[in-house]
């Protein structure tokens, strides 16, 4: 209880230093008409910045078991995202079964592919999996920061925007999701690199 009343004190706080950001979004032509599922795919690190982004609708989010990630289950929860928890590591199996109900629901997912542990980068199959299962697709997500701070003692290298910061998104094209886990790996990275090139 007092989590989730903190969770949604840091909620508004994030609410107030989102609308401080100037976001630029870029979305592949691609994905212009399309309606099914999108399961959104991003690196670990990126999660902050991503925040920024107006969600086309109801999007719900995997959160590992984990302390930290009983915060961040709070702060997603007050500003508006579903959250389902769970880790390959624990409660995996239910987790993503909870991941597919929200998706034939109509919700678009966000997974940080490279989770909930590492290696930085690899992607791990369950995006893949829960893209199959709801006729979703896979969509590439990256982000970068003009001006903030990047953790690099975190095993990710968190990234964390300044108020007032620029923040550029993007979506890539969308991919299958029988695509090979190197094709998506590919694919977000340089969804990052050209979130990096909005910014110059």
């Amino acid at each position: 209880m007092i989590r989730r009343g903190l969770g949604a004190l840091v909620g508004l706080l994030v609410r107030l230093w989102i609308h401080t950001l100037r976001v630029r979004l870029s979305a592949a032509p691609e994905l212009e008409g399309r309606t099914e599922p999108w399961v959104l795919c991003f690196f670990h690190g990126q999660q902050f910045p991503l925040l920024a982004w107006r969600a086309r609708r109801t999007t719900s989010v995997l959160v590992s078991l984990s302390r930290d990630g009983g915060w961040l289950a709070a702060i997603l929860d007050a500003l508006g995202f579903g959250v389902v928890r769970g880790s390959s590591s624990r409660g995996g199996a239910r987790a993503l079964a909870a991941l597919v109900r929200r998706g034939r629901e109509g919700h678009d997912l966000a997974f940080a592919v490279d989770g909930p542990r590492g290696p930085a980068g690899v992607a791990k199959p369950g995006a893949a999996f829960v893209a199959a299962r709801i006729g979703g697709a896979l969509v590439p997500m990256g982000a970068a920061v003009a001006w903030g701070r990047r953790f690099r003692r975190s095993w990710d290298g968190f990234a964390l925007a300044y108020p007032l910061s620029r923040v550029a998104i993007v979506l890539g094209p969308p991919l299958d999701p029988r695509s090979p886990p190197e094709e998506l790996e590919a694919a977000v990275r340089a969804a990052e690199a050209e979130a990096h090139k909005l910014l110059i």
